[in-house]
């Protein structure tokens, strides 16, 4: 494998002729598939402790100018429209709770996973409510200690233009803080997903 250059080496084709990487985020060297993640300095982007970036975005407004996601995370009370990249919907109506804590982990933990090197949106109809409430999650996996999570994403999380109000309408503090019961995925083997509750 060649030198490291900053946050990525030298391109290395393994035996397959794919293109691999060695990406250094947060003090950590892993091994992933080289690819062109969000810029950290566009609308919507979060980045997290371990240098993942992760895009929030309200879908009532039309898709942002630039690179299109990889894998997509819709949070909504009913299906969304269909998209032209992989995406997830967790069943999650406006000022409530998503309907299945398993299926949110695990949901999240793919988004938090994929976003090491693929350019990973997390969307609700607004972008703030239920996309704050997740990044908040999505920090807690990051390493982020529950408690200040919220405050975390609120200090990072840039919609446009004006600072939003945060994660959040319906106590998202207290959603976020109820994700601490689930050890971050280095932690877990394949352990349950039903470890992790949210609560109002």
């Amino acid at each position: 494998m060649s030198e490291v250059y900053g946050r990525f080496s030298l391109i290395d084709r393994g035996a397959t002729g794919r293109e691999r990487a060695v990406r250094v985020a947060g003090g950590r060297t892993t091994l992933g598939r080289m690819t062109e993640t969000w810029d950290p300095g566009q609308e919507g982007v979060l980045e997290l402790p371990s240098g993942r970036l992760i895009r929030g975005r309200g879908l009532i407004r039309p898709l942002p100018a630039g690179p299109r996601p990889e894998f997509g995370l819709y949070l909504l009370g009913s299906r969304p429209a269909p998209v032209a990249w992989e995406s997830r919907w967790v069943r999650w109506r406006d000022f409530g709770l998503p309907a299945d804590d398993a299926d949110t982990l695990n949901a999240l933990t793919e988004a938090w996973r994929r976003a090491e090197t693929e350019r990973v949106e997390v969307a609700c109809w607004g972008g703030r409510g239920r996309t704050g409430t997740a990044l908040a999650c999505l920090a807690v996996l990051d390493g982020v200690p529950p408690a200040e999570a919220v405050a975390f994403v609120r200090a990072h999380y840039r919609r446009g233009p004006a600072r939003p109000r945060g994660s959040g309408s319906t106590s998202p503090g207290s959603r976020s803080r109820g994700f601490d019961a689930a050890p971050p995925p280095s932690e877990r083997a394949t352990g349950p997903a039903g470890a992790v509750r949210f609560r109002d």
